[in-house]
């Protein structure tokens, strides 16, 4: 009998895995092949602690020494730019991301194909990362391995019922049986929460696609920061030396292996368009990913107030990677009955009990 089943081998499953493995014996179940398959492996993996709600961003700040620390942040930097009519959206940004405006000359110092006819207004900040979200989920993963647990892929679940002494999960490859059972599955995580017969809590996938451009005009685009349109209406992040363009869209969906919507995808490309001088001309590759979120937004961390031997992981949204080191914490400190270090503000915007 395991202490811990984990549900989900993204971020949130190897993350909350490895830190619950100080507290007792962890299985993580995969349904994939590999480890970080669908939101995870699909993420713009951007460190900004300034992005998301006051208890998102809790947490982000939270993680912040265990991202350095590790060696997982690379610097990248963010700049955001606007047109003549967007003065005040760009002024609302300004203020959330806590960015500083600058000339456009400067602008185009730091991306030389920006459209001085086009951007009327520029700021932006040194205080954004990238992340090697590979490594992370492989480091993650290799602690619940080193702690005696197992990581185990290819084992979809196909049925969860109560045992004698707690949970017993079917998957393809075999049953597991816990004392606790940890809801990490991403867009599933209502779908789990129905097979164990817990009340959901009303999570939504929302798709967000992404191209892959050559790197525009021939530059080297290593150097260049994150570039985002007011609003967050589109985004071009450096990758690989090209760029990854994403209209930034949060098209409500069902869970599934998802994919770029093609229109969508181009609406997204025609807005960064408008900003820069050198036009796309084709695609090197395209992708989607899922960004669940429960109705408020906020994550959702720690036991179902109603089956406490249930644990929730869950609605992470575009925050699961940078955030990671801290509500997997959480997590095991709530089960453990320690001191978070979180306010009681924050930790009430992460309990699944308001949900009730």
């Amino acid at each position: 009998m395991q202490d811990f089943v984990v549900i989900g081998g993204g971020i949130a499953g190897v993350s909350a895995g490895a830190r619950l493995t100080t507290l007792g014996t962890v299985t993580v179940l995969e349904a994939e092949n590999a480890l970080g398959y669908h939101a995870s492996g699909r993420s713009a993996a951007l460190y900004e602690a300034n992005y998301g709600l006051a208890s998102t961003m809790a947490l982000n700040r939270a993680s912040g020494d265990y991202h350095r620390d590790g060696g997982y942040l690379t610097p990248r930097g963010l700049l955001l730019v606007a047109g003549a009519g967007d003065r005040a959206a760009f002024e609302t940004d300004l203020d959330e991301l806590h960015l500083t405006e600058m000339s456009l000359s400067n602008a185009i110092d730091r991306i030389p194909i920006l459209d001085p006819d086009m951007v009327a207004f520029a700021a932006g900040h040194d205080a954004a990362w990238d992340i090697d979200t590979d490594r992370l989920i492989q480091d993650f993963a290799r602690v619940v391995r080193g702690n005696g647990g197992q990581v185990l892929t290819k084992s979809a679940v196909t049925g969860i019922r109560r045992g004698d002494a707690g949970w017993v999960v079917e998957t393809k490859s075999g049953s597991h049986k816990a004392r606790n059972l940890v809801n990490a599955a991403g867009a599933w995580v209502d779908q789990v929460a129905e097979m164990a017969g817990v009340q959901p809590i009303g999570v939504t996938p929302f798709r967000r696609s992404m191209a892959r451009i050559p790197a525009p005009g021939g530059h080297d685009v290593s150097s260049w920061p994150m570039l985002m349109g007011v609003g967050e209406t589109w985004y071009a992040k450096p990758d690989a030396g090209q760029l990854i363009v994403s209209p930034a869209e949060a098209d409500p969906t069902t869970p599934h292996d998802a994919y770029a919507d093609d229109m969508v995808l181009a609406e997204g490309i025609a807005r960064y368009e408008e900003y820069v001088t050198e036009p796309v001309t084709r695609m090197t590759s395209n992708w989607a990913g899922l960004r669940s979120f429960a109705p408020d937004r906020s994550l959702v961390i720690g036991p179902d107030p109603d089956t406490p031997d249930f644990i929730w992981c869950a609605g992470q949204g575009g925050y699961g990677i940078q955030s990671s080191p801290a509500y997997s914490q959480l997590l095991a400190d709530l089960i453990a009955g320690k001191p978070t270090g979180f306010d009681a503000e924050t930790l009430a915007a992460l309990t699944p009990a308001r949900l009730r």
